[in-house]
């Protein structure tokens, strides 16, 4: 039998929200295969999220911000090992100091923002001598950009989740739509902005996945086909934007919502990005 230890179950735990002993079984049955241990736990009719790129690490900050014509913003997460470092003044000046610099020169990626130099420290320097000031260990987790007509920047109290996202025209009834759906994403957390945005082998694997959940509840044989395709629409209204109900009135889509206000609105693209669970 594969030996499973504490930090593997601890670590589907915190990916999955569910108990340590179940997290545990789905672990040995799974032979040690996180993915694989997922599946077995939605199989056996636990509730698990999707699974997310945006969760990074356990600690850290997360800071979005857009520049003062709302067309370019920037979100960036730099994790750490303790909630202790990530409450450091010199952590945090630093992180804010990183990503103001991103917007006042339209830094893109990540690898460019790695190279550039501030104070005359490179990024990456920078990020060392706060490792070696903390001695914990410190990295640039994840970095992204839009450039759009309307940009809006959301970071949600304590700087653990952040949200940008873009829309294609602008103006000041379109930033407050932008600001509404950059909250909806911070709490909804999407997986994509639509349907087509959603890979095919996810697609798959959800049909899969239900396949044999209505397999394992007994459905007649001529009924299984139904009742997948019926839990993969509800996947992707729950897991993309666009069809997700609007916190606001969830008698309307977000796609819905955003039409009415213009029916030439729509969101480009968006971002999410999360320390911690």
């Amino acid at each position: 039998m594969t030996k499973i230890t504490a930090a593997e179950v601890n670590r589907l735990r915190l990916a999955t929200g569910i108990g340590m002993m179940d997290c545990k079984h789905a672990l040995v049955e799974a032979e040690g295969d996180f993915d694989k241990a997922i599946d077995i736990l939605r199989k056996k009719g636990q509730k698990v999220a999707a699974k997310r790129a945006d969760r990074l690490s356990n600690e850290g900050r997360v800071i979005a911000k857009t520049n003062a014509a709302n067309n370019f913003g920037a979100i960036l997460a730099v994790s750490c090992e303790t909630d202790f470092v990530a409450k450091n003044a010199e952590f945090i000046a630093t992180v804010d100091a990183i990503v103001d610099w991103c917007i006042q020169n339209k830094v893109k990626t990540k690898d460019e923002l790695t190279a550039q130099v501030i104070n005359g420290r490179t990024v990456s320097e920078l990020l060392l001598d706060l490792t070696g000031k903390t001695g914990e260990k410190i990295e640039l987790s994840d970095f992204q950009t839009l450039e759009a007509p309307t940009v809006d920047a959301y970071n949600h109290i304590g700087n653990k989740l952040g949200t940008i996202v873009g829309f294609n025209m602008e103006g000041e009834k379109i930033q407050t739509v932008a600001h509404e759906i950059a909250m909806q994403i911070a709490a909804m957390n999407p997986l994509a902005l639509d349907s087509s945005s959603i890979p095919q082998e996810t697609l798959n694997h959800e049909l899969e996945l239900a396949r044999d959940m209505a397999k394992q509840e007994g459905k007649p044989e001529q009924m299984i086909e139904k009742i997948a395709q019926g839990k993969l629409n509800k996947f992707l209204k729950e897991n993309t934007l666009l069809s997700q109900d609007y916190i606001d009135n969830n008698k309307i889509s977000v796609g819905d919502y955003i039409k009415q206000t213009d029916p030439k609105l729509a969101c480009t693209a968006f971002f999410r990005l999360q320390v911690g669970a």
